[in-house]
């Protein structure tokens, strides 16, 4: 049975805007056994959820500058300094399920694995916590992935592990909606191992600030579609 290191500081990286409702639901989850430091980064949230997340026992990170890349990166900031080990990335409406966390993270300590990506793909999704263009727009990058850069993914799900040191050299500078591809993009050309795990997926709690809006779903493609392409042409 997978149990976690002693030696190894493990920290979950929640990115949130205005996800006083859900937040709670997913610190509660995510098991104290496996994870050292539960980070909240509030992005620009204007309701409870600072409040809510820090009375759930997270470290609350305040980032005004929305994107979810901006909030990735000021998490990644704090968990280097408390020289965390592993990151796992989760999203704070509560679409994934925080107890797989142990099953993302196994290729990693069991197979020294640089990156996991959760693949909603191969897991079960429960009716409408996708979208068609969602479905239709992971479908695309992935193949697009697989043609310009070899690597078989199924999906760019934003519940992910990565070693820190591999993260770093990625030097990841999304602020916005391509953060999740850009790094599967910069982990195939640096090379790092990687795997998928399926990972179950629900409806969120809330509407989607992204696929929930005919701009967010717009702004979302040509941001992934753009990425594809730019890192074809940039070393």
């Amino acid at each position: 049975m997978l149990s976690k290191p002693n030696n190894i500081r493990i920290s979950v990286i929640i990115p949130a805007f205005n996800e006083e409702k859900s937040i709670p639901l997913v610190i509660k989850d995510i098991s104290k056994e496996w994870i050292d430091e539960v980070i909240v980064v509030s992005n620009n949230s204007t309701d409870n959820t600072d409040e809510v997340a820090r009375a759930a026992g997270a470290t609350v990170l305040r980032e005004n500058r929305k994107g979810y890349g901006w909030a990735c990166l000021l998490g990644i900031e704090h968990a280097v300094k408390q020289k965390s080990d592993i990151i796992v990335f989760l999203d704070g409406d509560y679409s994934d399920y925080p107890e797989q966390i142990p099953e993302v993270l196994a290729p990693i300590l069991n197979d020294d694995i640089d990156m996991v990506i959760g693949s909603r793909a191969l897991g079960k999704k429960e009716k409408g916590s996708m979208t068609v263009p969602q479905i239709f727009g992971n479908w695309l990058a992935t193949n697009l992935m697989r043609l310009f850069y070899g690597v078989k993914y199924t999906d760019l799900g934003p519940f992910r592990a990565i070693k820190v040191e591999k993260l770093l050299e990625l030097n990841m500078s999304d602020k916005t909606y391509g953060w999740t591809i850009e790094m599967q993009i910069k982990a195939a050309k640096n090379k790092l191992t990687y795997r998928e795990v399926p990972v179950n997926y629900k409806n969120r709690i809330g509407k989607s600030k992204v696929s929930g809006t005919v701009k967010g779903t717009v702004m979302a493609g040509v941001k992934i579609l753009g990425a594809v392409f730019k890192y074809k042409f940039v070393k």
